[in-house]
């Protein structure tokens, strides 16, 4: 049987003393080094999630209203030129971001149905609120922002009297496949008043018929996109994989050599490249991906509550009206969305406050 000092010590006599001696005071001289490298990997992430909460829950929030006028003429093309100045990308420098935690500014885009009152909502941290409203009166000069009150410390959860359905929302199809937008509807090109076919219409119906003792809470959280993600195959390079999944699927559809960008395929022997023929709706999809990548890429969450007391809560209008207000979105060829599981009233404690930031999370 060898022992483990056995083999030590023939390796002692095979290296030489001189030289074993010297690995061993290197080891031992850069140790404290190693350890140093070993333990920053290990805390360094939980650093960052620590500095990067302090630095959230230190920022302060205002609500703001959006009322609008009777008349609106403005095209989406107005909406979109605003959500453009919401794009912002900067989270600060890798000092700023490691040592205090800072994060690129998120807004709330939130619509809510009080008993059939739909109001128009934005949150959005206090220091912005300022450049935020001048944008919106930029785009549309006839309407009102007024700094509100929270509307959820109005509802006091009782799980003996109330009930609450909520779900987040996710794609029906991989990210980078787009929804419909309003250029689908051709909405870009003013139609007359007559032939308009506004997706949010039957959102803004369903709301408004809403009934007594009943609320819905539709929440959109955007940030700025940022092309920060590690580049497949590399180590410190970035890329934007959204873009990359993008044009990989239009290149896939259209037969295209990724580098020469010539689509077809390709005859071995003649060299001739034969045009691929594409039906309307894969003509569809790749009009759609190019358009969307060109555009201002927001990452967005989507989340929705239905809130009503047990007497008049119902579920087939209630959560039945939520899904199909984003059905308009979605299409056979494109994307759409639907529930990310839900969150029943069983869930919550009563307490109001605790029940509050509950449902602020879901």
């Amino acid at each position: 049987m060898i022992r483990f000092g056995d083999i030590f010590t023939l390796l002692q006599s095979q290296i030489g003393h001189g030289l074993l001696y010297d690995v061993v005071q290197v080891i031992i001289t850069v140790s404290p080094i190693i350890l140093a490298i070993i333990l920053f990997m290990l805390f360094a992430p939980l650093w960052v999630n620590y500095v990067r909460s302090s630095f959230i829950y230190s920022l302060k929030y205002t609500l703001l209203e959006i009322k609008l006028p009777k008349e609106m003429s403005k095209s989406p093309l107005a909406m979109e030129v605003f959500l453009g100045s919401l794009h912002n990308t900067s989270d600060g420098s890798n000092f700023a971001q490691f040592w205090k935690g800072e994060i690129r500014p998120q807004y709330s885009l939130e619509i809510v149905s009080v008993e059939g009152v739909v109001k128009f909502f934005i949150r959005t941290e206090d220091r912005r609120k300022n450049n935020l409203m001048s944008a919106l009166y930029s785009q549309f000069p006839g309407i009102e922002v007024h700094e509100v009150p929270d509307y959820t410390f109005g509802v006091r959860f009782d799980p003996e009297e109330t009930k609450i359905w909520g779900a987040e929302f996710k794609f029906t199809k991989a990210d980078p496949y787009p929804i419909k937008t309003y250029i689908d509807y051709g909405l870009d090109k003013d139609p007359k008043e007559e032939f308009k076919v506004d997706p949010m219409v039957p959102m803004i119906e369903f709301l408004g018929s809403v009934g007594y003792n009943q609320q819905v809470w539709v929440q959109y959280i955007i940030k700025g996109h940022k092309d920060d993600q590690r580049k497949p195959g590399y180590w410190l390079k970035k890329t934007d994989l959204w873009k990359d999944e993008s044009k990989k699927l239009v290149n896939e559809i259209m037969a295209r050599d990724p580098k020469t960008k010539i689509a077809g395929k390709k005859d071995k022997e003649s060299g001739r490249v034969t045009p691929p023929t594409l039906s309307q709706g894969e003509k569809d999809i790749v009009e759609a991906l190019d358009r969307s990548i060109t555009k201002l890429p927001f990452d967005v969450g989507i989340r929705a509550l239905y809130i009503g007391k047990k007497d008049f809560f119902d579920k087939v209008m209630g959560v039945g009206g939520i899904l199909s207000s984003f059905k308009h979105f979605g299409s056979e060829n494109l994307n759409g969305i639907k529930p990310n599981g839900d969150k029943w009233s069983a869930k919550f404690s009563g307490n109001p406050w605790e029940d509050y930031k509950k449902m602020r999370a879901i």
